[in-house]
């Protein structure tokens, strides 16, 4: 059904419904209130925006997105499934600006953590609009201007879903060209031997408890850092670059804490749909888990991380796989009420405890859309991304780069670390991302200096 049909109510008087795809419904399945499926995305503009004006682009990107105006469907008890109902309207104002606040940006950062959209309402993500302004006395590290706050329901969509939609409400807002950059093009490589990699089969390292929060949730820290260098013609991507980064990170993190060596397993998304208005609407990741082994993981022989991280990487992408395997989707194959099989995807989960991967990097890479907001507010120059962190990985990373920079939100769970443990974990990621730049000396296991993040 077309986007002007919806408006005009569409030749039929049913709401079309979809079937939940198999994320959807394994990610419905495992919902907690403690710990919201929520993901977090952060726009920071230079330059002021006008409400009304901003409501009815935003309004306008809905409709032109309609996959995204859906909510779950009511359903009896001893249905076989769950059910998108597409709205031809929102049932809720997507769009609010909150009262100034001295710490606006940590509250509205901390709101987009712990309240998620209801997927009873469409669409299952919220704006918010806040004014950064250094004279009001609070957030006195950030630049003027306005951030925007992206909260979005993950078992409806994820980031780069909305990411998308956002670009084309700020190309409605400001008339500016929004279209998406084309991707970097590589030269073909020569096959290469995949090396040895480590068994899947033992469950991995688990993130070291560091000193835990008595409120239940996620906590969140974002920092802005340099693009790692890569050599022209390097056999790794920036992606292997904070791959490695990450698993050297941890792996000093549980040498701190005590942790006898382990394999680890990250988990990595990758996204192979298209970036222009063609982009399907939902949760189009599949998730591959890049292994290494507990001898990797020093600063010694870098260069060989890089070159066998790029290896692993490179064959997981190649490889067909469904988004979340192929047990997922025997889970949420129709054979009981969805409540039977709800209990029994809870009950393997927890089960599955032990061999869920160390920790999850998302790398969104460059943010392919300008976001240009016209004259007066200005074009993107920072973006975050935060993706959930629930036990049992209990952290996640992830980075994107905006204007140069590299834009890092590491995210955990409170229950097992705090924000001193984010501090410190961010430090550490910068010192090894920048030991995988060529010619940089390894430095051991020196401590790296702290520093200050933004607010």
């Amino acid at each position: 059904m077309t986007a002007l049909e919806h408006r005009a109510g569409g030749p039929s008087r049913r709401p079309v419904r979809i079937p939940f795809p198999v994320v959807d419904e394994v990610a419905r399945h495992c919902l907690q209130e403690a710990e919201p499926e929520t993901v977090h995305i952060e726009v920071h503009l230079p330059g002021p925006l006008d409400p009304p004006r901003l409501r009815a682009a935003f309004a306008e990107a809905l409709h032109r997105h309609p996959r995204i105006l859906m909510r779950q469907a009511p359903r009896p008890w001893y249905s076989r499934g769950y059910e998108w109902e597409l709205t031809p309207e929102p049932d809720v104002e997507a769009v609010s600006f909150p009262p100034p606040d001295r710490d606006a940006l940590k509250h509205a950062r901390q709101r987009a953590l712990d309240f998620a959209p209801p997927l009873t309402a469409a669409p299952p993500v919220r704006l918010e609009v806040v004014t950064a302004n250094r004279a009001a006395g609070g957030d006195s590290d950030c630049p003027p201007g306005t951030v925007l706050f992206l909260t979005i329901n993950h078992t409806a969509l994820d980031g780069p879903a909305c990411l998308r939609v956002l670009a084309t409400a700020a190309e409605v807002y400001g008339g500016r060209d929004n279209s998406p950059a084309a991707p970097p093009t590589r030269p073909p490589e020569a096959p290469q031997e995949q090396p040895a990699t480590p068994s899947t089969w033992a469950p991995p390292a688990r993130v070291a408890p560091g000193t835990p929060e008595p409120s239940p949730g996620n906590g969140v820290l974002v920092a802005e850092l340099a693009l790692p260098h890569r050599p022209r013609g390097a056999p790794y991507t920036v992606n292997d670059q904070l791959m490695a980064g990450t698993a050297l990170t941890i792996a000093h993190w549980n040498r701190e804490h005590g942790a006898r060596p382990r394999p680890m397993r990250i988990t990595m998304p990758v996204d192979d749909r298209p970036r222009d208005h063609t982009m399907p609407i939902g949760n189009g990741t599949r998730l591959v888990e890049v292994p290494f082994a507990p001898g990797e993981l020093t600063a010694d022989d870098i260069p060989g991380l890089l070159r066998r991280t790029a290896l692993r990487t490179r064959a997981l992408k190649s490889l067909p796989r469904p988004q979340l395997g192929h047990g997922a989707a025997l889970l949420t194959t129709p054979w009981a009420p969805v409540g039977v099989r709800a209990a029994l995807t809870r009950g393997l989960r927890r089960a599955a405890a032990p061999w869920t991967s160390t920790t999850l990097l998302s790398n969104i890479g460059r943010v392919p859309y300008p976001l240009d907001f016209g004259e007066e507010a200005g074009r993107a120059h920072a973006v975050w991304f935060s993706a959930p962190a629930r036990m049992p990985r209990g952290l996640t990373v992830t980075t994107a780069s905006t204007a140069g920079r590299l834009h890092l939100a590491l995210r955990w769970s409170r229950t097992l670390l705090g924000q001193g443990d984010g501090a410190h974990l961010r430090d550490l990621f910068e010192h090894y991302l920048h030991l995988t730049q060529e010619g940089t000396p390894a430095t051991g296991e020196e401590t790296p200096p702290t520093r200050k993040g933004m607010p």
